[in-house]
């Protein structure tokens, strides 16, 4: 067992109610077609919207969605399945209103270093920016995103480079 489906087997996905309206039984099997351990053996976009967010919220399964997305990031995934993790862990940490996007930060600055591992890594066209992100939102340590910042600046996005994707958080998560 890898970690990815250590974490999807120790959440309780049969409690948690789905943006979708059911329960939330069905995302284990997206999470592992994402990750590409499900029936095809490759990686699969699955989208979570309407399930696990939308554009104004989160739902109940965000923070296990979070936390399955990390074991991801620590797990050996392809490289695309990578990516989309960390978009889904982004949808995850930059969302507003209910205590989930703070519990969801929260759970997010405890894999902080692998986002780091990901920014420094530059292992795929994309990633590090996306890491870098997710770092903007959760990394109370202004001084070393900036530093980070610095030292990625050749393969990092225009938007890390100059600030501008986190321009409207502090370090604390919050707008």
């Amino acid at each position: 067992m890898r970690l990815i489906e250590m974490e999807i087997t120790r959440q309780d996905w049969k409690e948690m109610s789905c943006g979708c309206g059911n329960t939330a039984e069905h995302l284990a099997g997206y999470l592992l077609q994402l990750a590409g351990r499900g029936p095809e053996q490759r990686p699969i976009n699955v989208s979570f919207e309407g399930h696990v967010w939308s554009p104004a919220a989160l739902w109940e399964p965000a923070p296990s969605v979070t936390a399955v997305a990390l074991a991801a990031l620590a797990d050996d995934v392809a490289p695309i399945a990578r990516g989309w993790f960390l978009d889904l862990l982004h949808c995850m940490v930059a969302g507003e209103g209910t205590e989930l996007p703070q519990r969801c930060r929260a759970l997010a600055g405890q894999g902080i270093w692998l986002l780091y591992e990901e920014v420094m890594s530059n292992r795929s066209p994309g990633v590090a920016g996306d890491a870098f992100e997710i770092l903007a939102v959760i990394e109370p340590d202004r001084a070393r995103l900036r530093r980070v910042r610095e030292i990625a600046a050749e393969w990092l996005p225009v938007c890390c480079r100059t600030g501008q994707c986190d321009d409207e958080f502090d370090g604390s998560g919050l707008v």
